[in-house]
């Protein structure tokens, strides 16, 4: 029998954990018995001394608690650690067959009951985020781990590499940091040997694992630039918030007749050129750094008609729910524009990563573009993140991306 300290919470709390969501908030605790380190695992009790599940407790963080199991007869040791991490690298082993498999989402934090850890694949470079205190207690074990259950599937690792530079790490206690995780058995030991090209949907991509956003590489919309890439031939495309040039290579390789792609960041710029060379697109795409915002807006006063397809992938506009209200003003303004440079029969694919913008809201705000700028949409596909990044209905912070393709009709 287990010893861990108890922790009772209130009525609230208790109807957020039954209903599967895994975390406890600091004012959702009544009180506490026993004594514990942050980072340890605790009981949370029903007020009435039921147990309703066990995860990692933290002081530092809001999320006092991340619920990790809902099975008193569970054992937290590292076979338990091993077969959650079997269920979800088999789990992507299905979902993303074949070379998809060698570049995807490995671990999807909460989606995968492994609260704050993201591991995401780049053929033989696993780059890893850890965004809660028990992970990273833990982490030596849970790597190890991984790269054995991979090297026993036969897959070739070679290197983990952290991408803990980011300031949630401070407010839950510890501190940024990237490097080469230093596991003997892997071969690369150095962040100046890490360089790699993957390939996604037949198009190959340099990714900047040390230097790159968030993980290197934005995997969450790899089936969504396969579905540009059905309707691309013989149009004429806008690929704005291009970043690396996934969703331009696409449409080029559907047969576009033209594409340009937009970025306001140099360093954008300049890896899209690198991609669209590697991939021998020179003479169909183009690239220009811009104001996204600005340029539409000039295409619109200029009533410029060059373009039958346009497609809005934009950064997270909202990264809090205080800020829904300038977000929401945000994306119906490119979107607007969008939507007056489209001739008739032409195309727009937009969409949000944020999970504080809910779908409904997000359509609303389409609809209302749509009547300012007395267009008619009809709609082609309404798609979500690929499924190595899986949703939890339970925990709708999963449920990010929102991706649709319209026809202006």
């Amino acid at each position: 029998m287990r010893n861990f300290t108890k922790v009772y919470i209130t009525k609230k709390g208790e109807f957020a954990a039954r209903g599967g969501h895994p975390w406890v908030f600091d004012e959702e605790i009544i009180r506490m018995e026993g004594t514990y380190k942050n980072g340890d695992l605790v009981d949370v009790m029903t007020s009435k001394d039921k147990y309703l599940g066990t995860g990692f407790i933290n002081d530092n963080s809001k999320i006092r608690i991340r619920l990790i199991s809902r099975n008193t007869n569970d054992k937290f040791d590292e076979e338990f650690f091993a077969r959650r991490l079997r269920y979800a690298v088999e789990y992507r082993k299905i979902v993303m067959p074949g070379d998809d498999f060698k570049c995807c989402r490995l671990i999807f934090g909460e989606a995968d009951s492994f609260p704050g850890l993201t591991v995401d694949r780049f053929n033989d470079i696993l780059v890893v985020q850890v965004l809660s205190l028990g992970i990273e207690l833990r982490k030596k074990m849970l790597f190890t781990l991984l790269v054995k259950i991979l090297t026993d599937m036969g897959e070739t690792i070679n290197c983990i590499y952290e991408r803990n530079d980011v300031k949630i790490r401070i407010l839950e206690g510890m501190q940024e940091a990237k490097g080469v995780y230093p596991l003997p058995e892997l071969k690369i030991k150095t962040a100046e040997a890490l360089d790699t090209v993957i390939k996604e949907n037949d198009i190959l991509y340099r990714v900047d694992v040390v230097n790159g956003q968030k993980t290197g590489f934005f995997l969450d919309q790899k089936y969504n630039r396969l579905a540009i890439r059905r309707i691309a031939k013989d149009r004429r495309v806008l690929d704005c918030f291009t970043h690396t040039g996934a969703f331009a290579l696409n449409a080029a390789l559907g047969g576009a007749h033209s594409v340009t792609a937009v970025d306001i960041s140099e360093e954008a710029i300049n890896n899209t050129k690198y991609n669209i060379a590697l991939n021998h697109q020179e003479g169909k795409v183009d690239t220009l750094q811009a104001n996204v915002f600005e340029l539409l807006t000039e295409l619109v006063e200029k009533k410029v008609k060059d373009y039958d397809f346009i497609i809005l992938d934009p950064p997270a506009f909202t990264k809090s729910s205080s800020t829904i209200k300038s977000a929401i003003r945000g994306y119906k303004e490119i979107n607007l524009k969008a939507m007056k440079l489209l001739p008739r029969g032409g195309f727009l694919a937009t969409c949000s990563c944020s999970h504080f913008m809910p779908e409904g809201l997000f359509v609303k705000m389409l609809k209302e573009a749509a009547a300012d700028a007395a267009v008619n949409l009809r709609q082609v596909e309404a798609r979500q993140q690929a499924p190595d990044h899986p949703i939890h209905l339970s925990v709708p912070e999963t449920n990010y991306l929102k991706f649709y393709i319209f026809q202006v009709v």
